[in-house]
Parts: C-alpha cells; structure tokens; sequence
C-alpha cells in the first residue's frame, strides 16, 4: 500500500481549511461565513451561544436559558432560531422542553479560519498621514 499523502483541494498542508489571512475567500465562502458572523453579531446571541458551549454535560434546556435575560421567551427563542441556521447550535425537543448544545465543527472552522499560520510575523501597519 502506498503512503502517499493525498491532498483534499481546498485545504492547506496540514488539512485544515485555508485561513481567511493566507488566502482570499471565493464568494460561496464569503456568504456562508458572513451568515455565521452576522449570527454571532448580537449581544444577546453571543450570551446565548457562551452559556450553552459552557454548560456541563455540553447542553441546556431552553427553560434555563430564558430566565438569564430581560427579554420574552420568543425573542429568546428567535435568537436561537438565527443560531440553529447559521450552524452554530442544534437543538433536540424532549416533552414540551427544546435541548440546546453547541456544533463545535462550525465554531472550529471559526477559530481556523481566523488563526495566522505559526511562526509567521504580522504584517508592518500601513503607515498613516501626519496631520499638518
């Protein structure tokens, strides 16, 4: 058997995603990251995210999530929905009570595609004009 490496198009030496800040994103890639951040752009949606990614035994109830916040169960309910369709969280009803636990896959690729490869140094500042 051969032990060539076989390299997936799309993927970077070590197998990984390209990061965003070692080559340019395609439009498919733009959309679906954008949808991701535009999830995580809200307080409320960020808390939410936190509380459930924290949690022992790695899900919670929406009924311990609700009472956190000032807000209406349906607000709460519609920031999880926004959550759920960016593929940050998924959810399992059990009864009259929904499940919440985090999809690591997504907020993995997240910290990937954010990570500068090691070793290499960050970029001089461009320089900026001097006020006269």
């Amino acid at each position: 058997m051969s032990k060539q490496k076989l390299v997936v198009l799309g993927q970077d030496a070590d197998g990984c995603c390209p990061a965003l800040l070692t080559a340019p994103l395609d439009e498919e890639q733009a959309l679906d990251l954008a949808r991701v951040f535009k999830a995580l752009g809200d307080p409320v949606r960020l808390r939410l995210l936190s509380m459930i990614a924290s949690r022992a035994g790695g899900e919670i109830c929406v009924c311990d999530l609700t009472p956190a916040f000032d807000l209406s169960q349906p607000t709460i309910s519609h920031h999880l929905k926004l959550l759920k369709q960016a593929g940050l969280i998924a959810s399992e009803r059990r009864g009259t009570w929904v499940y919440y636990r985090l999809l690591p896959a997504t907020t993995d690729r997240l910290a990937a595609i954010l990570t500068r490869p090691a070793g290499e140094p960050l970029p001089e500042p461009a320089p900026t004009p001097v006020d006269a």
